[in-house]
């Protein structure tokens, strides 16, 4: 998704996993709060390094995930 500016991908930081600017917060760790019951200003409190529209980001990373297909790839016979 390329509108997506806050989401960095790091080998070296969460090992690779989608984080919020390089951050050690994961979008994981984001839709899990919001999905606990917390909502954007107790995330924000919790986390004050972070801001609205990081969430936001994350959330929508996240959706767009869910809605990606893999498609296996044919096995070849010979």
């Amino acid at each position: 998704m390329e509108n997506l500016k806050r989401i960095t991908f790091n080998p070296e930081v969460m090992g690779g996993k989608p984080c919020i600017r390089g951050m050690r917060v994961t979008v994981g760790m984001i839709v899990g709060l919001v999905a606990s019951g917390h909502n954007k200003q107790e995330i924000i409190e919790l986390y004050p390094y972070l801001d609205a529209e990081d969430i936001e980001e994350a959330l929508q990373y996240a959706a767009w995930r869910v809605e990606e297909i893999e498609v296996p790839l044919a096995m070849g016979t010979a």
